[in-house]
């Protein structure tokens, strides 16, 4: 049972909308490409729309009323937005998760060396990649540099036209005959994404055996004002260069680095925006670390979120341990990560009648996983009856699908995370194409179905 194409019920006048929303979109992951920019974007876009800072409002002894809207800022990697509902906290939450960290390149801790003349910096990939896929393309620096006294130092170099881009080599195919016989996941190993970064070098002095790391040093301690050392206490992740761009001859669909999963956290944001007073308290969770298992302070594993939670109660009044356990436990949540979209040119992994196609819209996954579901959330079908009367009833586009055939992979979200607390939980997000290639595609009508329906769960769950 395929879902109608959504285009198909927008008019001209409503498919500008469409395009419209995009563009929102478009720019914020073109600016967004590491989780510390995506949550400094997010903070700014939500104090523009009325959301407080929790820690001001713990410090001044505030309460929280009905239509308060609150946000909680975990390191500068992950945040809860709250806007608070008509109904008591321990009734539980509408929420929408997603996550905004994206497989990438990190620098290593100590990463910069030369060899042959040449400067390098050495990497190690975060999340799942096929490496191949990361050389001969324009790569950028982005992340943050804290030296000895705490000072704080943005990095971001290979984003504006007038800046240089650093890069992967690969071998030549005239000398890659014994390459080209390598498995695909050998073609290029992790310890040769090595990012060449400079060649020309400095210094007079004859005894100096690298002089070409010497000028990287230079640059970076007249652009940055830090030194090599600071490198220990850095976090600069490797990124494709460029912004995101219209794809395909309609400008149907978008194509950008991080899809996965900011595409889900950019609409789940949106939403909750247009929530205004709630009946039941809406939440817009974005995490950290999710793509290598969710762990550490700023993933969802960590305390962050149940924390936040008994502030919350906490400022309203009504805090008890138990009440803590009742709202999560009454809670219904949207795990909002991306699906796999049906691609022609691979179609034998994908079971047609259980695939997500492009331009139908929402897509719900009741369970991931793999090797038998394992590691899933498996959605109750009580939750999915009510989540379809949902969509249908406010005329969003929605597709049931899973993650390829029943052998060929599978995958994780956040989802059985949270459904630890024993709240109802749906995996539900966008269709991709390339998903985890540097350059991922989305189709803008899914887009726009995504939050449309993400705004109908939070007024409606």
């Amino acid at each position: 049972m395929k879902s109608k194409n959504a285009w198909e019920k927008y008019d001209e006048k409503q498919q500008v909308e469409v395009m419209s929303f995009s563009e929102g979109y478009k720019q914020f992951i073109s600016d967004c490409k590491t989780e510390r920019e995506c949550i400094t974007d997010v903070i700014a876009k939500a104090e523009a729309k009325g959301f407080r800072n929790l820690e001001k409002l713990i410090k001044n002894k505030e309460s929280l009323n009905p239509g308060d809207k609150v946000y909680a800022n975990n390191m500068g990697k992950s945040i809860a937005l709250f806007v608070i509902g008509k109904k008591g906290i321990e009734e539980g939450f509408n929420i929408l998760g997603a996550h905004v960290d994206s497989p990438r390149l990190d620098l290593k801790q100590n990463p910069l060396y030369e060899e042959e003349e040449l400067a390098l910096l050495d990497t190690h990939y975060y999340g799942g990649i096929k490496k191949y896929q990361w050389v001969t393309i324009p790569l950028a620096l982005h992340g943050v540099v804290v030296k000895k006294d705490g000072t704080l130092i943005n990095v971001s170099i290979g984003e504006k036209e007038d800046e240089p881009v650093v890069g992967i080599s690969d071998l030549l195919i005239h000398l890659s005959a014994t390459q080209m016989d390598k498995k695909a996941s050998k073609v290029i190993e992790g310890e040769d994404l090595n990012i060449l970064v400079g060649s020309i070098p400095f210094g007079t002095d004859e005894k100096e055996k690298e002089k070409v790391k010497a000028n990287v040093l230079r640059i970076l301690k007249e652009k940055y004002d830090f030194e090599e050392e600071d490198f220990l206490s850095a976090e600069i992740e490797v990124v494709p260069a460029g912004k995101a761009r219209d794809y395909g001859l309609d400008r149907s669909m978008i194509m950008g680095y991080g899809h996965d999963d900011r595409i889900c956290a950019y609409t789940s944001l949106m939403a909750i925006f247009e929530v205004k007073v709630p009946e039941k308290t809406s939440v817009c969770l974005l995490v950290d670390k999710e793509e290598i298992g969710s762990v550490g302070a700023t993933g969802m594993k960590s305390r962050f979120f149940e924390n936040t939670v008994a502030e919350i109660l906490d400022l309203r009044s009504e805090y008890s341990e138990l009440k803590v356990r009742r709202a999560l436990k009454n809670s219904k949540m949207l795990s909002a990560d991306v699906s796999a979209a049906f691609d022609p040119n691979f179609a034998g992994v994908m079971e047609k009648k259980n695939a997500a196609y492009f331009g139908h819209g929402l897509v719900f996954n009741k369970y991931t996983g793999a090797r038998g579901k394992s590691g899933s959330n498996d959605a109750n079908p009580e939750f999915i009856a009510e989540i379809r009367r949902i969509m249908d009833d406010n005329n969003v586009t929605f597709q049931t699908a899973e993650l390829g055939k029943v052998d060929q992979g599978g995958g994780g979200t956040i989802a059985y995370i949270l459904a630890e607390y024993d709240m109802e939980v749906i995996d539900c997000g966008i269709a991709l194409h390339n998903m985890h290639a540097p350059w991922e595609v989305a189709s803008k009508v899914d887009i726009y179905e995504a939050k449309r329906g993400y705004q109908a769960f939070l007024l409606e769950a």
